[in-house]
């Protein structure tokens, strides 16, 4: 064939396909996430996320020490809260004395150069399971962005480097910027969740956490998978109300989001490989449909490949050996 042009010229070799890489995964865009129980010895393996455990607070800092040792530089913890501690009105959100709380603390003093994120939302204290205060079968938004506020001002005095704002309530990321800046914490951040979805992906994160909505969904403050210009909408609000960094979430099932949310972000974008998505491939591994380590690594490629400056995985850990 008398052709000119040969693209495969260049991927004729490894050394030629790694010089030529448009898109290289970094261990420092990778966030893993923690889940976090009160009795300081448990280690409990979460059968719907095969290698991801709930962690006691003693055994949390120790494994937090080999992820740390592995080149892995950013955390996110997520607490489990036992259906005794959970009220109608997430009181223990802003217990100072919380397990969640002298958790941060102990984290940072352990690991001051570590960066630590915390959710924020009233979900794991909720008796009702949802991200807000519930009256009447509703979810209310103003009183529950009163209650993110003093949330976020708790966790920035525990040491937290980010708060995560992950309930979609409208108008909590100016909100928790001035409640941030009058009460000292202006270098406090805030890494708003800006177009989270109703998705199906998030079942076995609500195993972890027994947080699961106990009547309806969360459709009504969380978007509509259908949907794409609502979600640049979001993005355009946190950014103007003075989010850090803005997330989508899921990831792989919404990389034309991640990909339309980068063009347009002035800040950095962050993904969440959900829990569904990391499931997905390590049970079709486990039963022998792909290979573990390198349909991850391609998922968490294709992530960064559409955007995302930062991703959320449960991936973080291994692909930190893998890298």
């Amino acid at each position: 064939m008398d052709l000119k042009i040969r693209p495969r010229r260049n991927r004729k070799s490894n050394s030629v396909r790694e010089m030529l890489a448009e898109t290289r995964l970094s261990l420092n865009n990778l966030v893993y996430p923690v889940f976090l129980a009160e009795d300081p010895s448990t280690q409990n393996e979460i059968k719907t996320l095969p290698g991801i455990h709930r962690w006691g607070t003693k055994k949390a800092l120790d494994h937090i020490a080999e992820v740390w040792d592995s080149g892995i530089r950013a955390f996110d913890i997520f607490p489990v809260i036992p259906d005794s501690q959970k009220t109608p009105g997430a009181e223990g959100a802003l217990n100072p004395d919380h397990f969640l709380i002298r958790f941060f603390k102990d984290f940072k003093q352990r690991f001051p150069e570590a960066t630590l994120f915390s959710d924020v939302a009233l979900d794991p204290f909720n008796s009702d399971g949802h991200d807000g205060l519930v009256k009447d079968g509703k979810i209310l938004n103003d009183p529950s962005v009163e209650m993110l506020v003093k949330m976020s001002v708790l966790h920035a005095q525990a040491g937290v480097d980010f708060v995560s704002p992950s309930d979609m309530m409208d108008g909590r990321v100016g909100a928790i910027r001035q409640g941030l800046d009058e009460a000292g914490f202006q270098d406090t951040g805030i890494l708003s969740y800006s177009a989270k979805y109703a998705s199906a992906y998030y079942n076995p994160f609500r195993d972890a956490l027994d947080s699961a909505p106990r009547f309806g969904d969360k459709k009504t403050y969380q978007m509509d998978p259908r949907n794409a210009l609502e979600a640049l909408r979001e993005v355009r609000l946190d950014i103007e109300e003075g989010a850090d960094m803005v997330m989508v979430k899921p990831a792989l099932a919404y990389l034309d989001i991640i990909c339309q949310v980068a063009d347009l972000s002035e800040v950095p974008v962050a993904a969440y490989n959900v829990s569904g998505e990391y499931a997905m491939i390590k049970f079709a591994a486990q039963n022998g449909a792909l290979d573990e380590k390198r349909a991850a690594l391609e998922s968490l490629t294709a992530i960064h490949r559409a955007g995302a400056n930062v991703i959320f995985t449960y991936w973080a850990f291994q692909a930190a050996k893998w890298i």
